[in-house]
């Protein structure tokens, strides 16, 4: 055992992810060099929580064991002024920087002026971790931090899979806005449908079909959920991710998030990142969170939460054009049936939106667990307004 790492489950309940220092260790070194390219005059920085999957495997673990001179930075990127990560590129001679998407589109928010007066280049490099990230947020990230010069690489991994599954290798894989391209050397993924046939090309779950190093070695004190969460969906080795992927004609996985995530609405599945992504496609829109809430006659009703970009200000039809740019996007089926404009939204101190709460929100119900929130107080105000709202 090398440590116990906490994730949340989709019911609330954490659940104890156990690894190995052998299996963990060899995955997060090979990955570190393989994925950032990781050469002995690099300055390394990753902006993740350490406490997080990310911070254990490219903070401490990854990093350290390669002997990369890194920048380790806790604190807000937002003071004393919003180019705090900019200033810190700047001053340390950052190569490679390591971020989430939701960072990338707080700083679309906040506009181009905080990179622009920085010098960022000594950047070769750039990384999005933690959750899909939009076709838009990535194409900003390139052209205003790596000013069209640097590689994106995209990753997708879990705190179970312990490090990198699917990224593109830089100079060696063709990039695609949005897509995390095709998985590393030695790793099986497949999409498949709900009997495990596998889809070659469209939409369906993400799996795991053979063994990695750095794979969790079960549930601390609970190895019935272990086996239920992750290996009981079908007969035989097969891995349940719990996210949903499209795969194209050219091989390259699209995350799509949370199998949880998508929507069944009229009968027509209905992905909440692709909403999400529609809406965030607007000129106003810096960051929307999607649920599907309880609905009589649909099954599942579409509701968006929305954060406008700065300096943009809601004019009386912003919630009808909104809904309308999302139907020109994806079609009349995705028309969210309500837009809740917010100043912020949930997230833990890693980065990620709890779209567990907002629906709790959404359906009326009690918050579950706000531990984890970074602030509190985002959700019970998000509560009162959607309360006044519908009233």
């Amino acid at each position: 055992m090398l440590f116990i790492l906490y994730t949340s489950g989709t019911t609330g309940k954490p659940k104890g992810i156990m690894h190995t220092t052998g299996g963990y260790m060899t995955g997060v070194f090979a990955t570190t060099q393989w994925v950032f390219d990781l050469q002995d005059k690099d300055i390394f920085w990753c902006t993740a929580d350490v406490g997080w999957v990310t911070g254990h495997s490219y903070i401490v673990y990854g990093p350290m064991a390669n002997g990369a001179t890194q920048v380790i930075y806790e604190g807000s990127p937002d003071f004393p002024e919003k180019n705090r990560f900019w200033k810190i590129i700047e001053k340390y001679k950052v190569t490679v920087f390591y971020t989430a998407p939701t960072a990338i589109r707080a700083f679309m928010k906040w506009g181009t002026q905080w990179p622009e007066g920085c010098d960022l280049s000594s950047l070769r490099l750039l990384g999005s971790v933690g959750e899909p990230i939009n076709p838009e947020a990535w194409v900003w990230y390139h052209e205003f931090i790596g000013r069209n010069n640097c590689p994106v690489v995209d990753t997708w991994w879990q705190t179970e899979t312990g490090s990198i599954m699917i990224a593109p290798l830089p100079a060696i894989t063709a990039l695609k806005p949005g897509s995390a391209t095709m998985p590393l050397p030695g790793i099986d993924v497949k999409v498949v449908d709900e009997h495990a046939d596998e889809i070659k090309v469209g939409g369906g779950y993400l799996v795991l079909t053979s063994p990695w190093p750095s794979m969790l070695r079960g549930i601390y004190g609970d190895p019935e959920r272990f086996k239920q969460t992750y290996w009981n969906k079908w007969k035989g080795h097969i891995y349940f991710t719990g996210d949903g992927a499209k795969k194209d004609k050219d091989g390259y996985y699209w995350l799509l998030g949370r199998v949880d995530d998508i929507m069944l609405v009229a009968g027509h599945n209905i992905s909440t990142m692709e909403v999400e992504s529609a809406l965030v496609d607007h000129p106003m829109v810096a960051e929307s969170a999607v649920i599907g809430a309880t609905d009589d006659v649909k099954g599942q009703a579409i509701v968006a939460f929305v954060t406008l970009k700065e300096g943009q200000k809601a004019m009386a039809d912003i919630e009808e054009i909104l809904k309308q740019h999302v139907v020109e996007k994806i079609g009349a089926i995705a028309r969210p049936r309500r837009i809740i404009l917010t100043a912020d939204l949930p997230k833990t101190r890693s980065g990620k939106i709890m779209r567990r709460l907002l629906r709790d929100v959404a359906e009326g119900r009690a918050l579950g667990d706000v531990t984890t929130l970074a602030d509190a107080a985002v959700v019970s105000n998000l509560k009162e307004r959607y309360s006044d709202k519908e009233g």
